[in-house]
Formats: structure tokens, C-alpha cells, sequence
């Protein structure tokens, strides 16, 4: 599988060739105009077919139809996303560049899963007979939407304007192979709070049905406890899996980042995603999450990895953190939303970030050092508490409890906890270039010189003692990633446990990295005269200096361009990424501060009852309540 789709020799470093991008605009716009005619023939009434389509959802699943049939569009669509991203990780890592955005098939299921978002944001907007709940918003004078088709809409623009984005970030900078590149990072970013827009989708529902007469009461073919309880942690186990997208490189094996970063991570991940599961949901529901997490990622890695032929991403468990959560919830409750936070993200920083070590030396491809996990642990509880309390202030957004997610005082603590976690990102980005060099000799293996074992001496020897790792990485040579963790032979000598790939389009380095600092040092690399850069050969021993990881994982990135071009790109990027987030906080606070307002049934014609005790669509069963 992996041949066909090996990089081209002539595939371009800079932006993409125009007849794509015209291909793939117009193709968006074409889109966007038919939503804009179905959206605006059924309001009008012209247009019969999504009122068809929104009732019968509405029957099936017993959601008003304006969070039913978008919801489950969405759903299918965040499926769809990941697992383009996943194999278009894979295929990036093992052949290289693609000819540009409509030459790789993974793109497809990329676009088409966020449009597909963007697409049942709309539907929930158009959908919305008068009034869909207290929180809607008003468009026009007999036109409200839901607050959460609102933040559909808007996560999947901020993900879709990342391509665009991207490919002009291509043509300035050239292209940056990594997924935190700023740009990647929105398409991450915005698939990921999507989520918050569909939990937010069944909160309106939920107030929306509180409203309607008992007496329009109908049974739905999938309304029962079972099944709401599934949507719920279906729901809170895909925000666990959007968070988890950014611990990507980490995944692979091929991190261009510290490796502390990856703890940090894990923790803010699981922090945030199941304490608000617990919150929302209540008993058992961060458990259901993770084994929701466990059963996607587990089938995206078999089917990206055995069955694509491509590189396999790992995953971290998460099943400690959610056995801490719910141990926590048991003896605290959750009445006291951030104290219950707190006490769960500190326990998740320590002994979860404990048991992630554990599995980090079972089933990662590269484990956590001993001498690391002091600071893990530090990060890894900064990075937890804080992401326990955005948990636990969007959780008690999503319950309608305005005494914990109603008041400035709680989008303050948001606010901090936010600054928390940049800070720790801020930190954790600080990278210094080694003060060495290596020493490296070549016993080519068989007679074709195609791979070869390798001794190497880092020079001076403390630059590699207590490494967080030190690897010969292989990458882009049209098969999966090559990962060697390298064998201490005596001070400051090192062997590779198996043969090296020097030949055909492969990127073989040496990679160390210790403490802050990250360097790298060409084995072999081919010509690339796209960008242009010459070929280093795999002589039979050689000396090179360390130099910048990322000056040779990225090859590819412009090294003459002003400082100020890369401010401005970037303060772009920020200011559009800080208006998604203001605007996900103020839609959680109308949403948590409307169930006092004047809610008014909706023209559903199979409104059904709800769990008054529960507070959340459909509630959930009796041993699930807060």
C-alpha cells in the first residue's frame, strides 16, 4: 500500500499547485451553496426534504431535530476526520511530501469530515423552529439557532481555514513537517472543540423538551436510558480522543518537541475531558469515555497500521485517571465542582502520570525515562489541575448550574487556568541546540548497501548521559517509520541494536535529546532539489556536529525569512485561536445562565419527556446521578 503513495521526486515544498487549490475552492463553495439552499428553502418552506430528514431522526433517536440529525452528522463526520488524520500522519512520516492537498487520499476524509461539521452546525441553525430553547440566539426577527450549531459552525470555519492558511504559510515559510505546526494546530484545534459544540447541542435539547407540555410526551425507537447514556459517553469520550490528537508526534515516535511535553499532555488530556465527563455525566461516565477511546483508537491504529501497511500511532490507557476520577467523585461528590477538581487533577498529575510511565515502557515507542519522572509529575499536575478546572467550569456549564459556570468569578478561574496552561507551554517549548558532535562508523549490511549497523560516539560524553533519548531515526524512505533506541557499549559509545536504512528517498539521523536541549545529525539524506538542498551521503565513518533538531526533520522551512513575517503569521494564528476560545466561554456562559429565561416549546411534533432529576438530555440512570 505504501508504494502508491511514495513522494514523488518532483513533489513541490512550497504551496500547493494552483489548479488544486481552484479545484478544491471551488469545490467548497459549491458546498456551501447547496447548504445555503436547503438551510434557506426550508425556512421558507419551499425545500421539504431536510423537515423529512430532521423528523425522522427526531423519531429515532428522541432529540428534538435540530440536535438529532445534526449530532449524529457530526459524529459520523469526527469519525470520518480522525481517521484521515491518522493515516495522513502515517503517510507523511513514511513517504514524505504529497503533490499537494487532492494528491493524497487521507486529505478526502480530512475535508470531508470537517466540512461535515460545519455542515450539521448549519443544519442545527436551519433546523430550529421559532425559539429551539432559552440560550438560542436571535438571527432575525423569527429566526433563533442553538448556541451549539452556533459553535459547530465556528469550530469547523477555525479547522477549515487552517488549509487555506496552511498552503500560504507554505509559499512564506515552506512547509513545516510537523503537526504543531501553527496552522495544523487550527485544523487539531477546531475539530477538537466541535465536541464542546454537540455537548452543548444536547444540553439546548434538554432545556428545549423541559419546556414542551408533558402531554406531547412520545417514546422514540432509540430513546431509552441505554442509549441516551451511550450518546452522553460517546460524546465525552470523543472530546478525550480530540484532546489526545495533539500528543500525535509522540504517538509515532518521531517527536520534534521535549519529551516532557508529552506527560504534560497526557495529563491536561485526561484532566479535562474526564473530570467534565464525571461532571456531566456522573458515576461511571469517565470510564465509559475511556473505553469509548480505547475502542476508536484502538480500530484507527489496526486500521491504519496492519491493515493500510502504514506507521502505528500508540495511544496512552487513561483507565488509572478514570478510575481516580471516579474514586474521587465517590468520596467528595461533585456538588463542589472545582474542589472535586482539584483533588482528581492533582491525583491524575501524580499517579496517573505514574501509571502512564508504566505503559510508556509497555507499548510506546519511546519510553519515559527514570530520571524524568520527578518533573513529569510537576508538569504533569500543573498541566491536570488546570485541566480538571476548564472540566469541571464546562461541566457545570453543560449541568445548567449557574452558581459554578454562571459568574464572572467562574470565567476568571477558566481564564487562569487557561494562563496556566499556556505558561506550561511557553516552558516546555524552550529548546537549546547540544554542544556536541558524533562520531559515527558504518558496517554496511549485505551486498546491496542498503543498510548498515553504526557505532556512534557523542563527544563530549556527558551530552548524552541521562539522555531522554538517543535514536538513530529513519523516516520519508516509502516504508514505516524506523525508531532505534541506541545500545551503551562504554562511556559515551553507543551501538544500534538493528540495521539502518541508507538508501532511496530515507532520512537517516542521529537524534538526541537531553533535558532542554535537542539536536540532531544527518546519517544520510537524499537530494532535494525542490527546496533545493543537496544529499548527505552515508560515508563509511564520519564526523558531524549536533546540530537543530528541527533543521534537519525539517528540511523543508525557509531559513531567510524576516523575523517579523514569522510575528505577524503567528499573531494571526493567536488572535483567530483566542476568539474561538472567548467564544466557546461565552456561549457555555448564556447556555448555563439561561434556564431562568422564557423557554419556548418548539413546533417538534414528537417532544418527549426528560429525567427532571438529572439535568442533562435524557438523563442518565439512577446509579449515574450526582
Amino acid at each position: 500500500m505504501t508504494s502508491l503513495f511514495a513522494q514523488a521526486a518532483g513533489a513541490p515544498a512550497g504551496g500547493a499547485e494552483v489548479t488544486q487549490v481552484a479545484i478544491a475552492t471551488s469545490a467548497a463553495l459549491l458546498l456551501t451553496a447547496v447548504l445555503v439552499y436547503l438551510g434557506q428553502g426550508h425556512r421558507s418552506g419551499r425545500v421539504k426534504l431536510l423537515g423529512r430528514l430532521g423528523d425522522r431522526a427526531e423519531a429515532l433517536t428522541g432529540l428534538p431535530a435540530w440536535t438529532s440529525l445534526p449530532s449524529g452528522i457530526a459524529t459520523i463526520s469526527l469519525i470520518t476526520a480522525a481517521t484521515g488524520l491518522y493515516w495522513d500522519v502515517s503517510l507523511h512520516i513514511d513517504n514524505g511530501r504529497d503533490a499537494g492537498p487532492l494528491a493524497n487520499p487521507s486529505h478526502y476524509l480530512i475535508l470531508g469530515g470537517l466540512f461535515g461539521i460545519f455542515s450539521a452546525g448549519w443544519l442545527a441553525m436551519a433546523l430550529g423552529d421559532e425559539r429551539p430553547g432559552p440560550a438560542a440566539v436571535r438571527i432575525t426577527r423569527d429566526w433563533h439557532v442553538p448556541v451549539g450549531g452556533l459553535l459547530l459552525v465556528a469550530a469547523a470555519s477555525f479547522a477549515l481555514l487552517g488549509f487555506p492558511l496552511d498552503d500560504v504559510s507554505h509559499r512564506l515559510f515552506g512547509q513545516d513537517v510537523t503537526l504543531w505546526g501553527p496552522t495544523h494546530l487550527m485544523m487539531l484545534g477546531g475539530a477538537a472543540m466541535s465536541l464542546i459544540g454537540i455537548l452543548t447541542l444536547l444540553t439546548e435539547a434538554r432545556l428545549a423538551r423541559e419546556s414542551a407540555p408533558a402531554a406531547r410526551a412520545r417514546s422514540a425507537t432509540f430513546d431509552s436510558p441505554l442509549m441516551r447514556r451511550l450518546r452522553l459517553v460517546s460524546a465525552c469520550g470523543g472530546l478525550l480522543i480530540a484532546m489526545s490528537i495533539f500528543q500525535g508526534e509522540f504517538d509515532y515516535g518521531v517527536p520534534q518537541f521535549r519529551l516532557l511535553f508529552h506527560p504534560a499532555l497526557i495529563a491536561l488530556a485526561a484532566g479535562t475531558a474526564l473530570v467534565l465527563a464525571r461532571v456531566v455525566g456522573g458515576r461511571g461516565t469517565a470510564l465509559g469515555a475511556v473505553a469509548f477511546f480505547l475502542v476508536i483508537r484502538g480500530g484507527l491504529t489496526v486500521l491504519v497500521g496492519p491493515v493500510l501497511g502504514e506507521t502505528v500511532a500508540h495511544f496512552p490507557l487513561y483507565v488509572v485517571e478514570a478510575l481516580i476520577v471516579e474514586a474521587v467523585a465517590l468520596k467528595l461528590t461533585t456538588d463542589r465542582p472545582y474542589r472535586f477538581a482539584v483533588v482528581a487533577g492533582a491525583l491524575v498529575g501524580t499517579v496517573g502520570v505514574v501509571a502512564e510511565y508504566g505503559w510508556s515502557h509497555v507499548w510506546m515507542p519511546l519510553p519515559w525515562p527514570a530520571h524524568m519522572l520527578p518533573a513529569a509529575v510537576v508538569v504533569g499536575s500543573v498541566m491536570a489541575i488546570a485541566g480538571g478546572v476548564l472540566g469541571a467550569f464546562a461541566g457545570g456549564a453543560l449541568r445548567v448550574r449557574p452558581e459554578v459556570s454562571g459568574t464572572r468569578r467562574a470565567l476568571a478561574i477558566a481564564g487562569v487556568s487557561l494562563v496556566a496552561v499556556a505558561a506550561t507551554t511557553g516552558y516546555l517549548l524552550r529548546a537549546t541546540e547540544p554542544r556536541a558532535s558524533v562520531t559515527v562508523n558504518l558496517d554496511q549490511a549485505g551486498e546491496d548497501r542498503r543498510e548498515a549497523n553504526a557505532i556512534v560516539r557523542v563527544e563530549p560524553a556527558s551530552a548524552a548521559r541521562d539522555a531522554d533519548w538517543l535514536t538513530v531515526t529513519a523516516w520519508q524512505g516509502g516504508e514505516r517509520l524506523h525508531v532505534d533506541r541506541l545500545e551503551p557499549l562504554g562511556e559515551g559509545v553507543y551501538r544500534t541494536t538493528e540495521p539502518m536504512p541508507v538508501n532511496g528517498t530515507w532520512k537517516t539521523m542521529v537524534r538526541l535529546h537531553n533535558g532542554s536541549e535537542l539536536g540532531a545529525a544527518a546519517v544520510r539524506l537524499p537530494a532535494d532539489p525542490a527546496i533545493p538542498a543537496a544529499g548527505v551521503a552515508a560515508a563509511d565513518r564520519f564526523e558531524r556536529a549536533l546540530i537543530a533538531d528541527r533543521d534537519v526533520l525539517q528540511r523543508e522551512r525557509k531559513k531567510d525569512v524576516p523575523g517579523w513575517l514569522w510575528g505577524a503569521a503567528g499573531a494571526v494564528v493567536l488572535i483567530l485561536t483566542l476568539l474561538l476560545l472567548g467564544g466557546i466561554g461565552w456561549a457555555l456562559f448564556r447556555v448555563c445562565n439561561s434556564a431562568g429565561g422564557p423557554a419556548q416549546p418548539t413546533k417538534s411534533r414528537r417532544a418527549r419527556s426528560v429525567d427532571q432529576a438529572t439535568g442533562y438530555p435524557g438523563g442518565v440512570p439512577a446509579a449515574g446521578r450526582m
